[in-house]
């Protein structure tokens, strides 16, 4: 089992960047494929990111890339989500997702377990 806590969201007029973090409790993070998602009110939850068990093999969401970057650290059991070039329709509550058994490709929400309890970010216009 893990336990995922988000942080790093908040304000951030359009243009700017914002690094989240997920910090990860419990001994075997590195078994884990991490994934951030988002969900915008009245929208259903979307795949962002995700990032394989080693951290080599990583997967965006096709309208978002080029503008994120996600990496982990498997010593401080974190994984990032940097994000730059905002626009005022990233507005979101992004999360933090883990399964043992998904592979980094999996953009099913349902398909993760483990999840934080989501961090808010706003991109002013």
């Amino acid at each position: 089992q893990v336990h995922l806590v988000e942080s790093g969201g908040g304000l951030v007029q359009a243009g700017g960047s914002l690094r989240l973090s997920c910090a990860a409790s419990g001994r075997t993070f590195s078994s884990y494929t991490m994934a951030w998602f988002r969900q915008a009110p009245g929208k259903e939850r979307e795949f962002v990111a995700s990032v394989s068990r080693t951290g080599g093999s990583t997967n965006y969401k096709a309208s978002l890339k080029g503008r994120l970057a996600i990496s982990r650290d498997n010593v401080k059991n974190t994984v990032y989500l940097l994000m730059s070039s905002l626009k005022p329709e990233d507005t979101a509550v992004y999360y933090c997702a883990a399964d043992r058994d998904a592979d980094f490709f999996i953009i099913t929400h349902s398909r993760y377990e483990y999840w934080g309890q989501g961090t808010q970010v706003t991109v002013s216009s």
